[in-house]
């Protein structure tokens, strides 16, 4: 499955928004016409695909870190970054 122009567009949103004023948030909707909730839900999927992988390897391994992160956090019951909740 190749990846579709609007994939394309996500992966090359994720790789430099933080180069733009404003929050992110705000940058999605008017840049990839998306609600926040869409934008990550798509990611969400695009970022276990070989093909966003062998498009941009260092946002697609950036962003499986973070949720990797997160996750380990949850199970340990602590915020990400954070000490463990008591």
């Amino acid at each position: 499955m190749a990846l579709s122009d609007r994939d394309r567009a996500i992966l090359d949103f994720e790789r430099s928004w933080w180069t733009q004023s404003g929050p992110k948030e705000e940058a999605i909707r008017s840049e990839l016409g998306l609600s926040s909730t869409r934008y990550y839900q798509l990611i969400g999927g695009l970022m276990d695909t070989k093909e966003a992988e062998i498009y941009d390897p260092l946002v697609v391994r950036r962003l499986r870190r973070g949720r990797n992160l997160r996750r380990r956090a949850r199970f340990e019951g602590r915020s990400v970054g954070g000490r463990p909740a008591r």
